[in-house]
């Protein structure tokens, strides 16, 4: 039971290289859904290991076992190392519960904030021009959804320029991507090495978004020429937008931009890391279920409801 507990909470810490392999090998869009969903499963699978050690270690206190009406011992590994496992998984949980509630209140903050801001300036259609001396531009989900600019920002581009940047964030409301921004912002707060992945999803999300708005523009050099310009007009610029409103000045713009002026990527040898994923996440959920089905044959057979 221990081992199969474990290898939710250990398969994580190899989806950061295999993500970042993903995106060099995956059409953007597909990279972007394969990560995520990889992410949201391992996340998932590592709580479920973490809340057996915890019910596993509270069943081996008598209060506790009295009120589970086990009537035998839970049979289980040594005290020894199922006691602390249960204490450190209490521990861990308590820090993921805490960090991701604050997460979860500064990001709500920030949205209202957001669209009260948007609100405010005149709209055309879809789109929210704000009156600021910070260049800024994003996908402001919500409904509607908004693209919101600021006046800095249009002065900082040309008439074609704008145009593909809004193409840009288009994209990402068309292709709710704040969905995905907002998975792996949960899924970072569940176990510490989803973090990197993080970085990973946001640009997995802007890659999508340049290819989207390059097939809708019908010129991938423009679209480039847009997001670098409006990065160095942006990049002194503080914005207060939520972490799942993505904008295009976001993630490593010189690999986008060189990703652009390359040929665009076509479904190729990804079969290999796509496998990758796809074990990893099915090794992760198959240990998980099957430890705490364990768990929960081990308990039955102390309530006295199974023989051994």
């Amino acid at each position: 039971m221990t081992v199969l507990l474990l290898l939710p909470l250990l398969l994580p810490f190899a989806l950061p290289a295999l993500a970042r392999r993903a995106l060099d090998r995956l059409v953007p869009v597909a990279a972007l859904w394969a990560v995520t969903a990889c992410t949201v499963l391992l996340a998932g699978c590592s709580l479920a290991a973490l809340g057996a050690f915890v019910l596993t270690g509270l069943l081996k206190i008598p209060l506790f076992a009295a009120l589970g009406e086990l009537i035998h011992p839970l049979r289980t590994a040594s005290d020894l190392v199922v006691l602390p496992a249960a204490a450190t998984s209490v521990g861990a949980l308590a820090v993921c519960g805490w960090t991701l509630v604050r997460s979860v209140l500064h990001q709500s903050r920030a949205f209202r904030a957001a669209r009260t801001e948007a609100g405010r300036g005149p709209a055309a259609g879809d789109l929210c021009v704000v009156d600021s001396p910070r260049p800024d531009a994003y996908a402001l989900p919500g409904r509607p959804h908004r693209i919101v600019v600021t006046t800095a920002m249009l002065r900082s581009l040309d008439g074609p320029e704008r145009e593909a940047l809004f193409a840009h964030e288009r994209a990402h409301n068309d292709g709710g991507h704040h969905y995905f921004l907002a998975a792996a912002e949960l899924a970072a707060h569940c176990h510490p090495a989803l973090r990197p992945v993080r970085e990973t999803i946001r640009l997995a999300a802007e890659r999508a978004a340049d290819e989207a708005a390059a097939a809708r523009v019908g010129d991938r050099r423009l679209i480039a020429r847009a997001i670098a310009r409006a990065a160095l007009a942006g990049q002194a610029a503080r914005s207060e937008r939520p972490g799942f409103a993505a904008a295009a000045t976001t993630g490593p713009v010189p690999q986008r931009v060189q990703a652009l002026l390359a040929a665009p990527l076509v479904p190729r040898a990804g079969r290999t890391i796509a496998g990758l994923l796809i074990a990893c996440t099915a090794v992760s959920c198959v240990a998980s279920a099957a430890g705490m089905a364990d768990v929960h044959h081990r308990v039955e057979i102390a309530q006295g409801d199974e023989t051994p």
